[in-house]
């Protein structure tokens, strides 16, 4: 008794089905952020949580409430470990802190300005010269909270010149407010100060280099549909905010 062989074209059919189950297995699933619940861990300084995460929470809220986010400071020398073991997901940096074998984009090019009160005496003059600029008290942010010298002071010190800093805080946020309440200047990225109400914003009298803010995250996360949905997110945020500045500075 013989057994008659299927004919290719019988076989197509079913090959082809089990073809596409196969293919369907491989395929991630469909991120919905509506519904999606997860916690986002984000390690930033107080810069990075009002320039990037502020506007990004801001963002991410209508799109995915479902998805928590925690905030944690940078630790210097322990942001691979974390992100390595799972403690943070995304860690916002510069592209000259961000440790080996992450991944990494730049987010954007930040530039510094010059902030002092809006009725400060010398407000009302529309810029400084570089003589009344040092000649003003400065306030200067310094995460070590002692030190009274920063890159404008670098840059001063190659033409010959110095100013008077009389005061240095460990925290960007708070210097609004001191601002505001002083006849203290203070040279600062744009972002941070930019939309305080009741400070007035100048161009520096002389060049002073900025810095370029990135996100980096472990490959452990790199094809997280949540994850990277929620970099996605953030990315287009900046770059939104890049595009609707006043160019300042």
């Amino acid at each position: 008794m013989s057994c008659r062989r299927p004919a290719p074209l019988e076989l197509a059919a079913p090959v082809k089905r089990l073809l596409g189950e196969f293919e369907a297995l491989l395929q991630p699933p469909l991120f919905d952020p509506a519904h999606a619940s997860f916690t986002l861990s984000i390690a930033a300084t107080d810069y990075a949580l009002r320039a990037v995460v502020v506007p990004f929470l801001e963002a991410l809220r209508p799109r995915a409430p479902g998805i928590r986010v925690a905030v944690r400071p940078i630790e210097d020398g322990q942001v691979y470990g974390q992100l390595e073991r799972g403690e943070t997901d995304l860690a916002l940096l510069t592209p000259e802190t961000t440790p080996p074998d992450l991944h990494m984009r730049r987010l954007f090019d930040e530039q510094y300005v010059c902030a002092l009160r809006q009725d400060h005496p010398d407000a009302a003059s529309g810029e400084l010269t570089l003589d009344r600029f040092c000649a003003l008290d400065h306030a200067l942010m310094s995460y070590a909270g002692e030190t009274f010298r920063g890159v404008t002071d670098v840059a001063l010190a190659k033409i010959g010149r110095e100013r008077r800093i009389t005061l240095s805080v460990a925290s960007f946020l708070v210097l609004p407010e001191i601002l505001r309440t002083s006849d203290l200047i203070a040279v600062v990225p744009r972002r941070l100060i930019r939309g305080n109400e009741g400070l007035a914003l100048f161009a520096p009298p002389i060049p002073i280099e900025g810095f370029t803010k990135s996100a980096a995250w472990h490959a452990r996360t790199h094809h997280d549909a949540g994850q990277r949905w929620a970099r996605a997110l953030m990315f287009e945020t900046c770059l939104h905010e890049t595009e609707g500045s006043d160019g300042t500075g």
